[in-house]
């Protein structure tokens, strides 16, 4: 690939391909250029109108609690991202997200700590776990829970079945109370009115709290049984394919049984790889990088195809059905989140398609020969391929 940023005589890259383009003379944000130098000189392939496939989360609101913080992408950030929004939560030690629940279905991942998942089902069935690092816990549409951090604080990604959800906007129970009457509050718990004065007068959203003891000091003194199937899982119990370039393991509903609108793959990427040229023909994919830096151009058909650069902590979008590939674009290895609004993961593979092809008819489309259908294309499921790094 050629070196697109030319410089000036202050070593700034300027938006120049050979005699096109011409150097910047006013204002300039540096650091966003240098994060996304497939925007500031986009790869000649790249060619037509294209939505915005990139949000960082650093460039989302901060909601500041006393028992940590919050930040959020939806389709107000992102507009394309129409089926998923997420949320990005901290909370300190002993911090919790009050007891609530909302109408969409709730997945998460914990990135870093660990915290405690309370909840019921619909028979009143006890759901409470301690989840770690790479756990995970999806909470179905309607189901109440909370999430209490333990020694180390918890830091997780929450990711919700509709675009156009805000986690400002659920159902707690402290505001729930604030808001109903107390003769009727009375009367539904058996005591007298002036018992909830003292009640908070409105939502908690996000508390203060003491670390909770063992697991087993938490359980109610007379509980029902677990919920079964569980609402916590880990993405090293799901299906993990390993492959020269990386690995993936994919989470969905055939192996965690709760999580039957959300699925997802953690994908792990050595230097010089890629997440091969694929698209997915069941959803549109939501995407969260955890570590390292890399890029996708996704192909919109009719001509139209745009090149995106990521970095951890943002967060990428690749409409239903639109080609694309991931590459890591680093010297670590770059791991990132794949999630869909369905019950399972789907993909479709440019290599495996062909290779399944009459040969003959692969040449009637392109300028290929025996020996590149031989040792070029694969048949089997190898997501995450590993070739000589491309030149940036």
């Amino acid at each position: 690939m050629e070196d697109k940023n030319h410089l000036d005589s202050n070593s700034l890259p300027q938006p120049r391909k050979e005699e096109r383009g011409g150097d910047i003379l006013g204002a300039r944000n540096l650091e966003v250029e240098s994060q996304n130098p497939d925007f500031f000189v986009s790869p000649d392939v790249d060619h037509g109108t294209m939505p915005n496939l990139k949000w960082p989360f650093a460039m989302s609101h901060m909601r500041v609690e006393s028992g940590g913080w919050s930040r959020e992408v939806t389709v107000r950030e992102m507009p394309e991202s129409t089926q998923i929004a997420s949320v990005n939560m901290h909370l300190e030690p002993g911090g919790i997200r009050e007891l609530h629940w909302h109408k969409e279905a709730e997945w998460a991942m914990m990135i870093k700590g660990s915290a405690r998942v309370t909840s019921i089902d619909t028979e009143g069935n006890v759901a409470i776990d301690d989840v770690e690092e790479g756990g995970l816990w999806n909470f179905p549409s309607g189901i109440p829970h909370s999430i209490q951090a333990l020694e180390n604080g918890a830091e997780f990604l929450l990711v919700f079945d509709d675009g156009a959800f805000s986690e400002n906007s659920t159902f707690a129970i402290s505001d729930w109370i604030a808001h109903t009457p107390k003769e009727v509050l009375a009367k539904n718990f058996g005591v007298s009115a002036d018992y909830f004065d003292k009640f908070p007068d409105g939502e908690k959203y996000m508390l203060k709290g003491k670390v909770p003891g063992p697991l087993i000091q938490n359980l109610p003194e007379s509980p029902n049984k677990a919920v079964d199937p569980p609402f916590t899982f880990s993405f090293y119990d799901g299906k993990k394919v390993e492959t020269e370039g990386g690995t993936v393991y994919i989470v969905d509903s055939t192996n965690f049984k709760q999580a039957t609108t959300i699925a997802a793959a953690l994908v792990e990427v050595e230097p010089g790889g890629i997440r091969e040229l694929h698209w997915h023909p069941n959803a549109a994919e939501w995407q969260y990088y955890l570590e390292g830096q890399g890029r996708m151009t996704v192909f919109a058909a009719t001509g139209k195809a745009r090149t995106y650069d990521y970095q951890a902590g943002d967060a990428g979008y690749v409409p239903f059905a639109m080609g694309h590939y991931i590459e890591n674009t680093g010297d670590t290895p770059l791991r990132f989140l794949e999630m869909f609004q369905s019950d399972h993961f789907a993909d479709l593979s440019l290599s495996r398609w062909m290779s399944q092809t009459p040969p003959s008819l692969l040449k009637e489309h392109l300028p290929i020969d025996d020996d590149f259908i031989k040792n070029h294309l694969h048949s089997d499921l190898r997501p995450v391929v590993k070739w000589g790094r491309s030149a940036k």
